[in-house]
Order: structure tokens, then C-alpha cells, then sequence
């Protein structure tokens, strides 16, 4: 047996499968989850297989690891050593492109095998199987007349196939129950809102959490983000989502909160779960506790919108290039006036197209950078914009 990785959609039988193999070749196995696991759990569970191979336990010990995608590379990098000196035979189950998410080390000493997608023969198999081995199917009559709804529920996943068979068996509640499209779409429909609720509260936590942030709450911040790492969230959405707060509701009223997001979304890729956590955390507490300004997102809908109404407007001809000696002698760049040759660099003129001018897109906000940037403007533009 040799290191492989099982790439596949959901719910086609990768862990399943590992634990066959496992029990087929009678060798010990232990198994990983890469969203909840760091370089510490993979070396005591190294350790833990040396020790069965001391104690003679046959092969190599299996190593199974769940989302192996959601590893970082030094947490790969822990395995290396491990699977090349075959204390470990590590199977690697994914739902990404191995090719993109593992370790050019590591992947070239595994063997990848893609899984399909259930088809209807196996998920008729399934169901059989779990209509004789399930005790509260057992106690049901069950015919099942039409798939087509069955199967389109499941999308080819065997766990979600068999929760839609459970639903319906609940739906109807008799000792005979018949299944056709009809029974399941009826209950499935019932069942909707439980089944959405998951995805929804996915975005409800992730909304209560970037709320929290722009409400300067840094308790009820912690909280969320401790919610979503507790259900899972890939880490580098929740860094993507505090690159996005630090522009949008922070902005220039601390310019240094997108730099330290974005320092924040590199550290968590290279730290991974369970330690960019407390980066996640120190970040989420900087953004709430920052003083909060929304200018920059007024401004660029302000110029969208103006954009939208107005079109592609000629740009004025002191503002175009003039590579060559006919843009030149067509008047392209002439008047504009180069600041730094100016005091304060700075040399009144109109920049905007002039169906547009004057028009007034940003406002700063009121904050303590802001106002000094407010002030400068003011000295600078006079009455102009009317700041």
C-alpha cells in the first residue's frame, strides 16, 4: 500500500474508503480533520503509528486526513519526513484540485485517484443497503417508484441522499410508504427551511460579525468569529472579509487597519487552523476598536453612479498623454500645469471633464485624520469643492 490522495465531490465515499482499505490490509489507522487540526496533531499521530510499528503491528499505520486541501504548506511539510521513511501511509482526501492546494513535495510521493459522482445504480445500491441494515427503515415497508426527485436532491452525494430518505420517512410516518417525485418534493419543501438554515446561518454570523466590527463592539466581534471557527469557516474568508471592513468601514479614518488585514489574510494562509486564530482575533479586535469612517465606499457608488449617468465623457486635452508630434500639434497635454513646479506642489485646475466639473464625490469623514485631510483640502481648493 502507498500514499495516495482521494479527490472527489462530497459524499462519494473517500473516508469510507480509506477506512476499507484499512480494514482490509488489518492496519491500525488514525484519521485527521485539516479544518480543525495544526502540525502538532499530525506529529502525535506520527508519533502514535511509529509506536504501532514498534509494537509490530504489521504495515505502515494509516493516516487519513480529511480536507487535506485546508493544510498549509507547513503543515504538509510535516508529513514529508514521515511517509518518505514509511512510518506513515497517508491517504489525503480533497474536493479541490490536488494539483493546486498540495505541495509539489508532497504530492509527487502520493498517487491521486479521482472519484466520480454517484450515478443512479449506486445510489439505487445505497438505499438498498440502507433499507436493510437501517433499524428504523427496517420497520418500514418502503417502494420507492419514481428517482428522478431522489436524485436530483442528492446531486450525486450519497449523505445527502440518505438524509432526503430519512426526511421523507419522518414526512410520512406510515409502516407502507411509497415513495414518488411527488412525496419528495412535498417533503423536502416542508423540510426547505431546515435545510437552508445552515447556509443562511452562515451568512447571518458572517453579517453579525462585520456589523460588530463597524459597531466598534469588539466583545460581540471575538464572539462571532469564535462561532465561526467553531462551525468550520475556511480562514481565509473570514481574512477576506476583514480586508473588506478595514477599507470599507475604517478607511482612512486609520489607513493602517487595511495594511494590517492584509498582512492578516498572508499570515493565515501560511499558519492555517488551529493557530490563525489568534491572528484572526487580533485583527477582528483592531478593526473594532479603530475609529470608523465609510467615505472611500460614499465616494466610489458617488462616482459610479455619476459614471453610469453621464458615460464615457471626453477627458479634458490637458490631461491626455502626448507621446507623438500630432497629439502635440492637436493640443493633448497642453496646460496642464506639473505640480511640483508649483508651492506646496499644488496648482489650481480643473481635472474633471467638463460636463462634470466641480462635482463634489468625496467628503471626509469626521475623524481625526480625516479632518486634518479636510483641513488641507480647504487650503488648498478654497471654496471650490466646499469643504
Amino acid at each position: 500500500m502507498y500514499s495516495c490522495i482521494f479527490w472527489g465531490p462530497p459524499g462519494v465515499g473517500k473516508t469510507t474508503l480509506a477506512q476499507i482499505i484499512s480494514h482490509t490490509l488489518h492496519t491500525p489507522f488514525f484519521q485527521l480533520s485539516a479544518i480543525n487540526a495544526g502540525v502538532k496533531d499530525v506529529r502525535e499521530a506520527i508519533e502514535k503509528a511509529k509506536k504501532t510499528k514498534f509494537l509490530g503491528s504489521g504495515g505502515s499505520a494509516i493516516l487519513f486526513i480529511d480536507e487535506i486541501h485546508r493544510f498549509n504548506k507547513s503543515q504538509q511539510d510535516a508529513l514529508l519526513g514521515a511517509v518518505e521513511q514509511g512510518v506513515i501511509t497517508l491517504i489525503g482526501a480533497t474536493t479541490e484540485n490536488p494539483s493546486f492546494e498540495v505541495n509539489a513535495a508532497l504530492l509527487s510521493r502520493c498517487e491521486v485517484f479521482v472519484l466520480q459522482p454517484l450515478q443512479l445504480d449506486d445510489l439505487k445500491q445505497l438505499v438498498k443497503q440502507a433499507c436493510s441494515k437501517d433499524s428504523l427503515l427496517q420497520s418500514k415497508e418502503i417502494q420507492i417508484k419514481a428517482w428522478e426527485a431522489l436524485v436530483k436532491i442528492s446531486g450525486g452525494d450519497g449523505r445527502k441522499l440518505l438524509n432526503a430518505l430519512e426526511i421523507i420517512i419522518h414526512f410520512d410516518g406510515g409502516q407502507r410508504i411509497t415513495i414518488d417525485n411527488s412525496l419528495v418534493e412535498e417533503a423536502v419543501q416542508q423540510r426547505l427551511a431546515h435545510f437552508d438554515k445552515n447556509e443562511e446561518q452562515h451568512y447571518d454570523i458572517i453579517s453579525a460579525f462585520i456589523k460588530s466590527i463597524r459597531g466598534s463592539d469588539p466583545n460581540a466581534t471575538v464572539y462571532y468569529l469564535a462561532r465561526m471557527i467553531a462551525g468550520g469557516e475556511d480562514p481565509k474568508f473570514i481574512a477576506r472579509r476583514l480586508i473588506i471592513a478595514a477599507s470599507e468601514d475604517i478607511g482612512n479614518a486609520n489607513p493602517n487597519a487595511l495594511l494590517l488585514a492584509n498582512q492578516c489574510f498572508s499570515a493565515v494562509a501560511n499558519v492555517g487552523y488551529p493557530e490563525c486564530r489568534i491572528i484572526l482575533s487580533q485583527t477582528a479586535i483592531y478593526l473594532a476598536t479603530s475609529p470608523k469612517s465609510n467615505s472611500a465606499y460614499l465616494a466610489i457608488n458617488q462616482a459610479e453612479s455619476l459614471v453610469e449617468k453621464t458615460g464615457d465623457l471626453p477627458i479634458p486635452l490637458s490631461l491626455r498623454n502626448a507621446p507623438t508630434q500630432l497629439m502635440k500639434d492637436l493640443n493633448y497635454g497642453k496646460g496642464y500645469p506639473y505640480a511640483h513646479d508649483y508651492p506646496n506642489n499644488f496648482a489650481t485646475h480643473e481635472f474633471l471633464p467638463e460636463k462634470i466639473a466641480n462635482q463634489v464625490l468625496y467628503t471626509p469623514g469626521e475623524n481625526a485624520l480625516e479632518n486634518k485631510s479636510r483641513d488641507r483640502l480647504r487650503a488648498l481648493w478654497k471654496d471650490k469643492y466646499g469643504y
